[in-house]
């Protein structure tokens, strides 16, 4: 099986996941497209059949890249392909003001995928010094039914956990998708997510509520059920009432409850238990570090989260008051 992530680069400490080239934290968007390997553009190409000994168009395109000339995926005559350097030069304006740093780039599935991830220059302290920073993260697809994704993402810094913004607010858009059967329009999207600082203040303020308020045996147990239900089928999910009746997955993030990385901080608390299911999607998931990348950002694991953050708000809503000694 090849290795999700082709190639990358970061800044700042070795990422948990092991991979990548080490680049300063200084670089224009231009130069981290560079340094992460994903200088190269696709060009698209008429698409053929040999049938018969005859050569017959299939009337799609081909997106070739451009670098080595491999194809990377087949899509319609009214496809429109975002370039990387588009995608990169997005985050020239909040470099060029000093509001965000280039972080982290790279491309995963053979260069199905292009993303960059900015460091905004904001960051909170939930309890005590329990930071969460945030960040900006553009995914530029270069595969038949995927979409430009361009959306905020906090990061617990004690875990490196990736954590999900709460969806409950319809008026706060966290994340904006573009279809490619129109041209890649920047304005349109940074039109569409608004500024960060709302983002992250929004973020803030649930963090530290779940912080505040106390878990109860019931509600865990609950909690753990919603987010990783025992049954595939959504009108289906069973009613537990103890540890031993939980899914294997719940009872995998309920271990580490007390022993994940920041487990003392809020103990006892609807924080902690959110932060154990970023934590073993984040860290414990998957077959290899390459597939949890993915997967944490672009896949089912941070629908999971997204899940479970909107749970962990729910509930904490009916909770009594942490003590705190």
């Amino acid at each position: 099986m090849s290795h999700e992530v082709e190639t990358m680069a970061f800044q700042g400490a070795l990422p948990w996941h092991g991979l990548g080239v080490k680049v300063s934290n200084d670089l224009t968007p231009a130069q981290m497209r560079k340094e992460a390997g994903v200088d190269w553009e696709v060009a698209e190409a008429e698409s053929f059949i040999e049938y018969n000994g005859k050569k017959i168009n299939t009337g799609m395109k081909s997106l070739v890249r451009d670098s080595d000339s491999r194809i990377l995926t087949n899509v319609g005559k009214n496809w429109y392909p975002c370039k990387n350097e588009d995608a990169f030069n997005f985050f020239n304006e909040y470099i060029m003001a000093g509001d965000m740093e280039m972080h982290t780039a790279g491309s995963l599935n053979d260069g199905g995928i292009v993303w960059a991830l900015a460091k905004v220059k904001e960051s909170f302290d939930v309890i005590g010094e329990d930071r969460v920073d945030s960040y900006m993260l553009f995914s530029n697809p270069h595969t038949y039914g995927k979409s430009i994704d361009v959306r905020f993402t906090p990061i617990r810094v004690v875990c490196a956990n990736t954590l999900a913004l709460s969806l409950q607010s319809a008026k706060s858009k966290n994340s904006v998708k573009m279809s490619h059967r129109m041209a890649f329009d920047p304005d349109v999207v940074k039109q569409q997510m608004g500024i960060a600082h709302d983002k992250f203040a929004m973020y803030k303020q649930n963090a530290q509520f779940l912080a505040k308020k106390r878990v109860t045996a019931s509600d865990l147990i609950e909690f753990y059920n919603s987010v990783f239900p025992s049954t595939s089928r959504k009108d289906d999910v069973k009613v537990v009432k103890t540890v031993d009746d939980l899914s294997k997955n719940a009872k995998l993030a309920n271990e580490n409850l007390l022993t994940q990385p920041g487990a003392e901080i809020a103990e006892g608390s609807w924080w902690q238990a959110f932060n154990s299911v970023s934590y073993v999607t984040d860290h414990l998931y998957g077959q290899n570090k390459n597939n949890r990348l993915n997967s944490q950002w672009f896949g089912q694991n941070q629908a999971r989260k997204v899940v479970a953050i909107n749970k962990a708000l729910e509930l904490a809503n009916k909770s009594k008051e942490l003590e705190t000694a």
